[in-house]
């Protein structure tokens, strides 16, 4: 592993230098990796490890119409690359449980017959595992158990291969029962083309995911846009200023340059007036949603989140439900506002 200095703190993260993507063929040579789910994280790893010459099938249960379908228009063969979930868990020998984290546990008294003896049992989440008490996934002991998890959505994940990059991801050995798990789980994160790899374990993983989605990635990110424009409208700006100046400008200029070059660029790359706006007032949105993440991560590993996932996602009638949540977001006046916005957004010819 390579050691690189993160701020201070020396981490060893695996990159593609010392790990090519020759090495990872020659691992996985003799594997079948039998991606079980090809809904969220399952066609992008699928598709990347089939495009990087990884024997790759795919377990996907028929009913599911939509994601079958979409298997096949993305190129597997019923019969011969494409199967119902229990056939392709037990032709593989690397099994990727990449369905939802509640179906996960519905699935798992299905799935956990049709393990082998020296299999390897993978996930992209720490959840399953990290909260078995909950869960009820509880591998046998004649596996590997080895988690590889992107940091970025399956679409991400698909889109930054084909141009040429990649999206990090985390490794971790639960349970190492062949002596050559860690080649596996490093293997198949090249595979499925990872731009470099760090180690955490099952718990941080899970841990960091969830504080993160529920907080700067996704919750806390929607719910700060929210209260801006309501501020903005209310005091008489028009759809389109406040949407420009809350979402447009971060999205379209502001976060490129933290990509770039960090926040200090980006801050030294704006008006002084910004800037001197932006350190004054960093320190108070730290004060007022410090207590509100400590409290999120005390949830996240209480399991008192785990259980609201596993409770809510497992209703009959969550579909239903999450649809009517989702539209109610998209039907707001900013994110219509929004989809005017990207409309008018300037277009090569």
């Amino acid at each position: 592993m390579a050691k690189i200095d993160f701020g201070g703190v020396i981490e060893n993260v695996v990159t593609r230098e010392e790990f090519p993507l020759s090495k990872a063929r020659d691992i996985l040579k003799d594997e079948v990796v039998a991606v079980i789910g090809y809904g969220v994280q399952g066609p992008a790893q699928a598709l990347n490890m089939k495009d990087n010459g990884i024997n790759v099938i795919v377990g996907q249960a028929p009913e599911f119409k939509a994601d079958w379908e979409k298997a096949i228009a993305d190129g597997f063969v019923p019969g011969v690359t494409l199967f119902p979930v229990a056939e392709a868990a037990k032709k593989g020998t690397v099994i990727q449980y990449l369905v939802s984290d509640a179906a996960q546990r519905i699935l798992w008294p299905e799935l956990k017959p049709c393990l082998n003896k020296g299999d390897a049992l993978y996930f992209s989440h720490g959840f399953s595992i990290t909260y078995k008490e909950h869960t009820g996934v509880i591998p046998p002991p004649d596996i590997d158990v080895i988690l590889c998890a992107p940091k970025g959505s399956g679409t991400s994940v698909r889109r930054n291969f084909l141009a040429g990059t990649g999206i990090n991801s985390s490794f971790s050995v639960f349970q190492d029962y062949t002596g050559k798990a860690e080649a596996r789980v490093l293997a198949l994160g090249i595979a499925i083309g990872s731009g470099y790899l760090f180690p955490t374990t099952f718990e941080k993983e899970v841990f960091s995911d969830l504080t993160g989605e529920r907080g700067v990635l996704m919750g806390a990110l929607a719910g700060i846009m929210d209260a801006q424009y309501q501020v903005l409208r209310a005091n008489g700006h028009s759809p389109s200023e406040a949407f420009n100046e809350t979402v447009e400008e971060l999205t379209q200029s502001l976060i490129r340059l933290v990509d770039e070059k960090g926040m200090d660029w980006m801050y030294a790359n704006c008006s002084a007036t910004a800037q001197r706006g932006a350190l004054d007032w960093r320190p108070r949105f730290k004060a007022a949603t410090l207590p509100v993440f400590e409290d999120l991560y005390k949830k996240v590993k209480s399991g008192e989140e785990c259980v609201r996932v596993l409770k809510s996602t497992g209703g009959s009638d969550y579909k239903k439900q999450l649809d009517a949540e989702l539209n109610e977001l998209g039907s707001s006046e900013m994110w219509r506002a929004g989809a005017a916005v990207r409309k008018l957004r300037p277009r090569d010819n």
